[in-house]
């Protein structure tokens, strides 16, 4: 019986990790991080959850900047959050809700060179896309898109934890088990 209760207890050792695996994306896939890239498209469809990252891999004429919405939106580099000069830099997604880079070569970020990604909870389910509003006409000008992005998800469902309970909880019934069967 001891000898079932430990191939049990190697079981759901070896298991566990498994319940949440974390994804390193590389932005633009096999591009990298250039100025022909469509980083909206990119982002698409993917889902980015606390525990995963970005890998940003470019040459030396680009970088990296972490920046907020208002300076994502104006590709503004006068309050960048953190930069990344490396060539192959790894952002980990450390907290739930948007994030925001661009690069900070003059003229790259307005011409496309942006991304915007929201991140979910490791454990919570994929937040609702991002809408656009269509453009709005008024005879001879034409209003820009609006985009709206959801909230992020509650500071209370931290997917870590949960996954940290969940791992303990098993272990905890697996020697449970393996005391009430060797007694």
């Amino acid at each position: 019986m001891a000898n079932i209760a430990s191939a049990l207890l190697i079981l759901v050792l070896a298991a566990a990790p498994a319940a949440y695996a974390a994804t390193t994306y590389t932005v633009g896939d096999s591009s990298g991080w250039t100025n022909f890239g469509d980083y909206t498209t990119w982002a698409s469809g993917k889902t980015f959850a606390v525990g995963d990252s970005l890998l940003f891999k470019y040459g030396s004429s680009h970088s990296v900047a972490e920046v907020s919405k208002a300076d994502y939106d104006s590709c503004s580099t006068s309050n960048i959050l953190k930069s990344y000069t490396d060539g192959s830099s790894t952002v980990p997604l450390s907290t739930a809700g948007p994030m925001y880079f661009i690069c900070s070569t003059p003229g790259h970020c307005s011409g496309g060179m942006k991304l915007a990604v929201t991140v979910v909870a490791a454990s919570g389910t994929p937040s609702t896309p991002t809408t656009t509003s269509p453009p709005v006409s008024d005879g001879g000008s034409t209003t820009p898109p609006t985009t709206t992005t959801p909230p992020p998800p509650s500071k209370n469902n931290n997917g870590a934890t949960n996954i940290l309970y969940n791992m303990m909880l098993g272990v905890f019934l697996v020697f449970g088990t393996t005391v009430a069967l060797m007694g």
